[in-house]
């Protein structure tokens, strides 16, 4: 019998588990929040990933259990874990990756360089914080912000008050963090699997390129990198992971600031977008090695497969018509191209695909990037 993993979430990220996993003859089995989700060719059952007795019933049929988002509830995960299940990243882990006040929290106590930051629970807080750090801060719920949501830059204390009375309406209650507006010259990205009995294998640090608060595009590895900058980025991230006790993906998104420091920005305990352009330009995808990690065998070889690597996100897709419409053209003009899709319906400002390049020359590939993709678009 194959082994089988069994993924949380049927989004695109467990989508893309399930090519890796069969080559390795590796079962993946998906738990869908609804039907005709993007991992609906592995999604063997349908139901609330809130409901413990649905997740356990869902973890029966697997040997471990994994995730295509950070957003399982603490005590589904603890429920998991009571009834034996090998859950990989563990709830100690994925409480880092849930809440940004409790990340900021650990990755203080492991000493990682971060920008300033504090737990505020009022406007007085935030305008005391606002004032020590030159009157522009960002603001962030501490749960569920993704691509953007949830984080705000603010001027002035009151700018957030819709936030705090939601708290305050809360019987958990709790706090916003806010940060200092770091001056950065450009955001970067450090991917590192590890696997329970401890191996770790570090990919090479990406620039990502954001717009509108979403990665829009993706060069691997970072163009301009020093060797220390190289050596410090994988330093960083292989300490998370071991300081965290993470298993599988880990990405660490980082700020490059303009005094050539770097600093930790956010955690994703998952295969994420910066390690897309992984799946056509590394020996092992990000894909496979999660699936790898998570079930405790040897690691692939992160290594570059070209000098550039260049993946582009499929924002929004076409306003008419469909994504299958738009592939005839663009394989024709571009077949070095891999274009990936994810099943879902185009939206404003939604990822439904993205493409990937490779080659020699870094405009050339990314030139090859962003006009494959643009044929997906209007």
């Amino acid at each position: 019998m194959p082994l089988r993993v069994g993924v949380v979430g049927g989004g695109q990220l467990a989508r893309m588990m399930i090519a890796p996993a069969v080559e390795l003859g590796v079962e993946v089995r998906v738990l869908a929040e609804e039907d005709g989700m993007s991992a609906s060719l592995a999604a063997t059952a349908v139901g609330d990933y809130r409901d413990a007795d649905t997740v356990l019933a869902f973890a029966k049929g697997v040997d471990v259990v994994t995730f295509d988002h950070e957003h399982v509830p603490q005590e589904v995960l603890s429920a998991l874990v009571d009834a034996g299940v090998a859950v990989r990243p563990g709830p100690d882990a994925l409480r880092i990756a849930q809440d940004k006040l409790v990340m900021r929290t650990r990755l203080t106590e492991l000493g990682m360089p971060q920008p300033d930051w504090a737990a505020v629970h009022d406007s007085a807080e935030l305008q005391e914080f606002l004032d020590a750090h030159g009157g522009r801060a960002v603001v962030k719920t501490p749960r569920g912000g993704y691509d953007g949501k949830g984080v705000r830059v603010v001027s002035a204390g009151t700018e957030a008050e819709d936030w705090f009375a939601t708290l305050a309406e809360d019987a958990r209650g709790g706090a916003l963090l806010v940060e200092e507006l770091v001056d950065f010259r450009r955001e970067l990205a450090q991917q590192v699997a590890r696997r329970p009995s401890g191996q770790v294998r570090a990919y090479p640090v990406v620039e990502t390129v954001q717009r509108g608060g979403v990665c829009a595009e993706v060069i691997a590895p970072a163009p301009h990198a020093s060797e220390r900058l190289l050596e410090v980025a994988e330093r960083i991230g292989v300490a998370i992971a071991e300081g965290l006790g993470v298993t599988g993906m880990l990405a660490v998104e980082l700020f490059e600031t303009t005094d050539e420091r770097l600093l930790v920005n956010e955690l994703a305990m998952r295969p994420h977008n910066s390690g897309h352009w992984s799946q056509d330009g590394a020996v092992t995808s990000q894909f496979e090695q999660h699936v790898r990690a998570v079930l405790d065998l040897p690691l692939g070889d992160p290594s570059p497969r070209a000098t550039w690597a260049v993946m582009v996100n499929i924002l929004g897709g076409p306003a008419e018509g469909t994504l299958d419409e738009r592939f005839p053209a663009a394989l024709a003009a571009y077949p070095g191209a891999k274009v990936h899709t994810y099943g879902k319906a185009p939206r404003p400002g939604r990822k439904v695909g993205h493409v990937n390049t490779v080659g020699d020359d870094l405009d050339d590939v990314a030139y090859e990037a962003r006009a494959a993709a643009s044929h997906f678009l209007d």
